[in-house]
């Protein structure tokens, strides 16, 4: 069975791809690669500019706080990336289902992936699961894939900072 890789492994790359931009060509190839993505036509330095201005855009869908507004903000995105959904077996690794046209340059793979990828991770695990760190002097985006769904952090680290922080205020005032 070969699971839609759109959701939760295209929101994982974006928030890579955002958090530590790719230096050059090949670095660009080896982060796709390492999160299985199938690259197609060679990767230029367009690839890099235009994934970076995609990545702008997508940011306004996390920085978004009224959910009608992170709708409407991710739809614009889907607008310009999508095609018709089709049936593929283009690496003979398993028939599985694509949003975009065979041939596409990386940047537009981009877009399209991380696009539906984040539309189908807010329509199946909940439309705040989207975010920036809560820890004081960090604002990272983060997914939320937890269990729970209340992710507040974008790491443990971060986590652990702002509740020793917390802590040490409550035995200041104390």
């Amino acid at each position: 069975m070969h699971l839609n890789p759109y959701g939760e492994d295209a929101v994982r790359l974006a928030l890579s791809l955002v958090t530590d931009p790719p230096a050059d060509d090949q670095a660009m190839v080896a982060r796709c690669l390492a999160y299985d993505l199938v690259i197609e036509l060679p990767v230029t330095k367009y690839d890099r500019e235009a994934t970076a201005e995609f990545l702008a855009e997508w940011l306004t869908v996390i920085d978004a706080t009224v959910l009608e507004e992170r709708a409407a903000r991710l739809n614009e995105l889907l607008r310009f990336a999508s095609a018709y959904p089709r049936l593929t077996n283009h690496a003979d690794d398993g028939w599985h289902i694509h949003y975009r046209d065979p041939g596409q340059p990386l940047a537009s793979v981009l877009r399209t992936l991380i696009s539906v990828g984040t539309a189908l991770h807010l329509a199946g695990r909940g439309m705040h699961r989207l975010g920036r760190c809560a820890a004081s002097g960090c604002e990272t985006p983060f997914a939320d894939f937890s269990r729970t769904g209340r992710q507040a952090y974008c790491s443990p680290a971060c986590g652990n900072r702002d509740a020793v922080r917390r802590h040490r205020a409550r035995v200041r005032t104390t």
